[in-house]
């Protein structure tokens, strides 16, 4: 074994566009942030910075890691405010910065333990806020407030609307709340509260919030499940002889093929095009003799013929989609159904 092996890179080469997104995304968040201190400060003269050095790793983690607690709107608001409040006061108790300094983030540290806020630039606003105390025109109080806690929450405020406007969750996944079941792909056998005492004890709270890691949890159970069906992919799986409504049957037409055929769901076609499918749920309480199976037809996700069994069953198993798709473009090419996985894998279960 290589013994500097462990020095080297210890997580897995980031995505170009993964990486475009969030560096792009800190740029901007930091522009925004200068921009809104600006405005709301006093006096300020035009193209002056008045970001604080520490903001540049509260960005990086806002924008590049906002799966991690650390990076929630709550550690990077309170963490860095409740740093700066802390260090200030250091600075009117011990006024020699060599010793206000160290002690500032030893303080800031534990009060951030005690506000459940742990954010590791909020470290650094505390050493910062030391060292410009100690020179000339330093504000007293008022630096908590302007311009760590306004840029503090001038960078959550861009982090949530550039994550979400990038296809990321910020703030994160909260679990669901302990009177709400979850749907059955979530039912792990694990309370929300077992699994956050679990990461306590692995000592990963700060690294992995209790909903991601219920999520890796469902991920793998899917992976291990469709471990068992082997090298299966939609087109072995997959229903071709379909029963389906023309884009154009009215609500008789459509009442009377799901009770000749009893089927749930319904795909429809339009010129011979997959145009949707149609839940027979979706046929309740309409009595309007316009309404067509066009309009009832929902964009469910589809999958091409080579989706795996993992993909399929991830589909399948969240509780919102019975049957799925398998298309080519727009030709739809069969149908798999929850009772078509299932039967498999009972049959696959059997065999092993």
């Amino acid at each position: 074994m290589n013994p500097f092996r462990p020095f080297g890179p210890a997580m897995p080469a980031p995505h170009l566009r993964e990486a475009l997104r969030a560096a792009l995304g800190a740029g901007l968040g930091l522009l925004a942030c200068d921009a809104l201190l600006w405005m709301v400060t006093p006096g300020a003269e035009v193209g002056q910075m008045l970001l604080v050095a520490p903001f540049g790793a509260s960005a990086f983690l806002v924008f590049a890691v906002p799966n991690s607690p650390l990076a929630q709107p709550w550690s990077v608001v309170i963490g860095n405010t409740l740093s700066a409040l802390v260090a200030i006061a250091t600075v009117d108790i011990l006024i020699a910065p060599l010793i206000a300094a160290p002690v500032a983030v030893l303080l800031a540290i534990l009060a951030m333990a005690a506000a459940r806020a742990f954010h590791p630039p909020a470290g650094a606003v505390a050493l910062a806020t030391v060292l410009a105390a100690s020179g000339p025109g330093f504000p007293g109080l008022s630096f908590a407030l302007l311009p760590v806690g306004a840029g503090s929450v001038a960078l959550v405020l861009a982090g949530v609307i550039w994550n979400r406007a990038t296809g990321r969750h910020y703030p994160f996944r909260q679990p669901v709340a302990p009177t709400t079941e979850p749907p059955a792909s979530r039912r792990l056998g694990l309370t929300a509260q077992e699994l956050a005492d679990l990461l306590d004890r692995l000592r990963m709270a700060p690294n992995i919030g209790v909903e991601d890691l219920a999520r890796v949890l469902t991920a793998a159970e899917t992976e291990a499940a469709a471990h068992h069906l082997g090298d299966l992919v939609a087109t072995d799986v997959m229903s071709r002889d379909l029963q389906t409504l023309d884009a154009g049957d009215d609500l008789a037409t459509m009442a009377e093929s799901f009770r000749r055929h009893r089927f749930k769901t319904l795909p429809v076609l339009e010129s011979g095009l997959y145009h949707g499918i149609v839940d027979q749920a979706a046929l309740l309480g309409r009595t309007d003799p316009a309404l067509t199976a066009a309009d009832l037809a929902a964009d469910v996700p589809t999958l091409p013929p080579s989706a795996n069994m993992a993909d399929l069953m991830t589909l399948l198993a969240d509780g919102g989609q019975q049957a799925v798709p398998i298309t080519d473009g727009a030709r739809l090419l069969g149908l798999v159904t929850r009772s078509d996985m299932v039967a498999l894998l009972s049959a696959r279960l059997r065999e092993g």
